[in-house]
């Protein structure tokens, strides 16, 4: 590829820009431009619209990564034409009509299923909503493993909630069918089954799968490994 892409770095649920971190300190003091913007965990169909209009406001062509759920909001977003590549970083790849749930659903639930909060939220003209997290003294092993204890101590009480709605919207596109995809499977993932990240990798003819001996939070444990395979990706399109 004659221009190298904008990497566009994409967080999950219970989370925000800040969980790709040490990788974007990678890919930046390497001389990568990237971008993290921030999702705002309210639906998967408005926030994979957004995401696809800040993608389109960038000159030239762009990489999409995501984590977790930021993998479905790839899975959406990356039917703009300036995307030349999804990569699933411990990431759902759902297909065209399909939801987290129904994804989710293919397979045994992990633990963070039985470690969930449900609350209210306000929406203004429209009957209440209902905010999902992880639940604070569950969250170090469920969704942070691997991490010192006092950081995931700090990344329990700040979490980002997703909205219950998004885990049943269906995908209305699924990009991998027209763009090139990779997938890192966490091995240890305690907040996705693993099979859920190896079965959607596999359905959407990932070019590489690599499996890696971490923790859901694979961005904060192996961020050299994650940034590699990010650049080998770039480097796959040739």
């Amino acid at each position: 590829m004659s221009e190298t892409p904008t990497i566009v770095l994409i967080h999950g649920a219970f989370a925000d820009g800040g969980s790709w971190a040490p990788v974007t300190k990678i890919l930046l003091d390497q001389g990568h431009t990237v971008l993290v913007p921030p999702v705002f965990n309210r639906s998967l169909t408005g926030d994979s619209a957004y995401i696809k209009s800040f993608v389109e406001q960038i000159d030239g062509p762009v990489i999409l990564a995501g984590h977790s759920y930021g993998g479905a909001v790839i899975t959406v977003a990356g039917v703009a034409e300036n995307v030349v590549g999804l990569v699933y970083v411990s990431g759902y790849a759902l297909d065209e009509g399909e939801s987290l749930g129904a994804l989710q659903g293919r397979f045994p639930d992990s633990e963070l299923a039985a470690n969930l909060v449900y609350a209210p939220y306000p929406i203004e003209g429209a009957e209440p909503g209902t905010d999902v997290s992880v639940k604070i003294d569950a969250f170090p092993a469920v969704f942070a493993g691997g991490l010192d204890p006092e950081i995931a101590r700090v990344l329990a009480v700040s979490q980002r909630p997703l909205a219950a709605v998004a885990f049943s919207e269906t995908a209305p596109a699924a990009a991998w069918k027209t763009k090139p995809s990779w997938g890192i499977v966490s091995a240890n993932d305690h907040t996705i089954n693993p099979d859920v990240e190896r079965f959607g990798y596999t359905r959407a003819g990932a070019r590489t799968v690599i499996e890696l001996d971490a923790p859901h939070l694979v961005m904060q444990t192996k961020p050299a490994e994650v940034a590699k395979f990010i650049t080998d990706a770039i480097a796959d399109l040739g």
